[in-house]
């Protein structure tokens, strides 16, 4: 069992953050970052930080864990050979590196008339006829008016996983959950690159 310190290190690692990032974000030493990463790296029996963001753990309060205890979980072999198999659904999220995003969300939402949804920090969300569009400042070394990436929605991001990994699709790492709403409704999404290496994701919301 992850203590909760260890689970947020845990989560930090699978959104691709660095210690150092990590510390300043929790507001501790990267001493006690690398303390919960290396306890929870010998519960799990994994090597590294690498194996860590392939590992496919979720917590026990997380709502996909009930929802697929009710449903049911659906295995590589399984997809393999599942005739109908899983169809990416809609977009559900598209997102866009902006250099200034209060700038930029004051048009979209002023000018455009786009629908504020919320706000978290530097990152702005507006519907976009059911679409959501993601404003963020770009990380570091990444230039603002870089492709788009897109998010396809699915209704098992586990069993989407699953299914297009056996298809040949290479993972960045396993689905973490991004963000959990205060409804309890919980943002799940992995990460790929098409062939010629432009983002793309998968992404779901599990109801509580």
């Amino acid at each position: 069992m992850l203590t909760p310190a260890e689970w947020r290190a845990v989560n930090a690692v699978r959104h691709g953050l660095s210690t150092r990032r990590i510390a300043q974000l929790r507001g501790v030493s990267t001493d006690a970052v690398k303390f919960h990463l290396a306890n929870a790296l010998a519960k799990l029996g994994l090597a590294n930080r690498a194996q860590l963001r392939m590992w496919r753990g979720v917590p026990a309060d997380s709502a996909l864990t009930s929802s697929r205890q009710k449903e049911g979980t659906t295995t590589m072999e399984d997809a393999q050979h599942d005739t109908h198999g899983v169809q990416l659904g809609p977009i559900g999220q598209i997102s866009r590196h902006v250099r200034d995003v209060a700038a930029a969300a004051k048009w979209y939402g002023e000018v455009l008339g786009l629908p504020h949804l919320y706000t978290f920090g530097d990152l702005a969300f507006f519907d976009c006829g059911g679409t959501r569009l993601f404003l963020s400042a770009p990380e570091s070394g990444e230039a603002a008016g870089e492709p788009s990436l897109l998010y396809f929605s699915v209704p098992d991001i586990q069993r989407a996983y699953d299914e297009l990994t056996a298809r040949g699709v290479a993972f960045r790492g396993a689905p973490h959950m991004i963000h959990r709403h205060e409804s309890g409704v919980e943002e799940w999404m992995a990460f790929f690159d098409d062939p010629e290496g432009h983002p793309l994701a998968i992404m779901a919301r599990v109801e509580p």
